[in-house]
Formats: structure tokens, sequence, C-alpha cells
């Protein structure tokens, strides 16, 4: 009995730039799991008077964080790649640096903001090249991710005002 094969994916996107936007979106997933390890060690870890709004604040981003890496890794999938899904892979792919040691909740924030700004800017470097495939399902979630990413950042943002 001869294995059977699956047929060859024929959407309209090129083999090439579906490996171009999978390498896009493999940052995205690096950067988004990233961010989401550091909002629940905030959450958990947080102290001080603000302790009640921040810890709420920070389960809430994170359980949107964790629903979005299941969303950029099936898009992944997709397209016909494997997902990386390894604190190895996701440590050479993202763009946000861990924090050293546990800072202080107000660092805690600017830290999150400046997460949240990265996450954007790592979503907005993949729009071109998902837009140059006519790849809309890329284009779509990564429209809805900037959005929430940048509307996060201007909350977080607005706790550090005087």
């Amino acid at each position: 009995m001869s294995p059977v094969h699956a047929p060859p994916i024929n959407f309209g996107i090129s083999p090439e730039d579906r490996a171009a936007i999978v390498q896009g979106l493999s940052r995205l997933l690096a950067d988004t799991y990233t961010l989401y390890l550091k909002t629940h060690n905030f959450h958990w870890n947080v102290t001080g008077p603000m302790f009640q709004t921040l810890h709420l604040m920070f389960e809430e981003l994170y359980n949107e964080q964790w629903t979005a890496v299941d969303l950029i890794a099936e898009r992944i999938r997709s397209l016909g790649e494997t997902a990386p899904g390894t604190y190895q892979e996701f440590a050479k792919l993202t763009s946000i640096t861990p924090s050293p040691g546990l800072p202080k909740a107000v660092e805690m924030i600017r830290e999150l903001v400046e997460g949240q700004e990265a996450v954007a800017r790592t979503a907005r470097s993949v729009f071109p090249v998902a837009e140059g495939a006519n790849d809309q399902p890329t284009c779509d979630l990564l429209t809805q991710r900037m959005q929430i990413h940048e509307k996060n950042a201007w909350m977080l943002r607005s706790l550090l005002e005087q």
C-alpha cells in the first residue's frame, strides 16, 4: 500500500511569498509569546498601591495575548509551515528584551508599553509582505494585532501620566 500524499498548497500565494510571510509571522508569534510571558509574570508579581488595578489589567492583557498566540500560529500552519514553539526559537526571533530581575510596578508598566509597541511594529513590518502577496487573511490578522497593541500601549501609557 503506497502512502497518500497531500497535494501542494495552491490558493494563489507563491511558495516564496508564503515563506516570507511565515518568516514575519514567526517573529510576530515570538514577540507575542514573549510579551505574554512578561505580562503574566508581572501579573503574578506586581505589588504596591496600584496592585489591584494592575493585577486585573495585566490579566486582561495576558489572556488576550494567549488567544493571539493561537491565531498567529494557526495562520502559519494555514500557510503550510510549522509554527515555532520553543523558548529557544522564540528567543532567537523576538525583539522584546527580558526584564532584568523584577521591576517595580511603574517600571512594569513602562516595559509593557514598550512590549506592546514592539509587537505593533513587528506586525506592521510584515504587512507590506502580506499585502504584496495579496494575502488578505494575514493582512486582516495583522491589522487587528496592530489595533489591539496600539490601544493597549495607549491605555498603559495613560497610567504613567501625572
